[in-house]
């Protein structure tokens, strides 16, 4: 699949503030044009007087403009980037049959949202995946988020990104089992989109974060019946099996994401029990059927 370099094109108007290259942007790039300012300046449309000076303003400033051009300069050349994705999304349309495919688009948003979806189309925060030794990530990022922000997960995030768009989130969002079952789900498709990746690069984890989750499985799913948390409605309970810095609530030696962890192993067994279609399981979105089907039971 070729991505469409709008991340290249803005910079250009950035560095020289040629007042032609807006009606160029504007032909060619309309819809990134919207989606950009709604995800990143909060401006609701490009017709907005202001708009370009605005854009211009933001990515002039001098550690962002220095950001774009250390993301650029990393993503020169991607033709292994571009024959990545056409793997995945080939994957994803043999699985999915009638799932349209997006166009994909590269973008810098300044560490916003790692993927913004729109009507058809794709876009990628390529300074989100700078690798975790990128010197400027060291100033804004703990070693947990560092993980995340690989080269080698830019095309699984991806995948990932469309797959929830076309796939929205209907459970209760305060509901535990909920939200772990559909992230689950996420997470076992793009590891089987794309097998060659460690769990523990696709989780975010070190080899000793996974080595633990694997060896303390049953007792993290025990302290999870135990608490009462699987069906609570509580906000606050349930964002803590989502956030990536360290579950200090559990004990001093979990990694973060547990409860994505959790739904993945949940949907793991569910597939092998039922000999289910992604297409079967991502229509399914009923978690405690799952959970029951998938006789879970670390």
């Amino acid at each position: 699949m070729s991505v469409n370099r709008f991340d290249q094109f803005l910079f250009q108007l950035v560095e020289t503030n040629d007042t032609t290259l807006q009606t160029e942007l504007s032909r060619r790039y309309p819809h990134m044009l919207e989606i950009l300012g709604k995800g990143v300046l909060n401006m609701k449309s490009p017709a907005m007087p202001g708009f370009f000076d605005r854009l211009v303003n933001f990515y002039s400033e001098p550690t962002l403009k220095q950001l774009y051009a250390d993301a650029l300069h990393t993503y020169t050349e991607i033709s292994s980037i571009e024959q990545a994705l056409g793997n995945g999304f080939a994957w994803l349309k043999a699985c999915f049959p009638s799932m349209p495919l997006p166009a994909v688009y590269m973008h810098v948003s300044g560490f916003n949202q790692n993927i913004l979806v729109g009507d058809s189309l794709l876009s990628v925060s390529i300074d989100k995946y700078l690798g975790e030794d990128f010197p400027l990530y060291q100033e804004f990022f703990y070693d947990y988020q560092r993980r995340l922000m690989l080269p080698e997960l830019l095309v699984p995030d991806c995948i990932a990104g469309w797959l929830m768009s076309e796939y929205p989130f209907t459970g209760k969002e305060n509901v535990l089992l909920d939200r772990m079952v559909y992230e689950g789900k996420i997470k076992y498709l793009v590891h089987h989109a794309f097998p060659e990746l460690s769990l523990a690069t696709l989780m975010g984890y070190t080899q000793a974060n996974l080595d633990w989750c694997q060896e303390n499985e049953s007792q993290i799913w025990k302290a999870i019946i135990e608490r009462k948390h699987l069906y609570t409605p509580d906000p606050m309970t349930t964002s803590k099996y989502f956030d990536p810095h360290p579950s200090l609530f559990l004990t001093d030696e979990a990694p973060g994401n547990l409860g994505i962890w959790i739904g993945w192993q949940i949907v793991d067994c569910y597939m092998r029990e039922t000999n289910a279609t992604p297409e079967a399981l991502m229509l399914n979105n009923n978690s405690q059927e799952i959970l029951r089907e998938s006789k879970y039971k670390p």
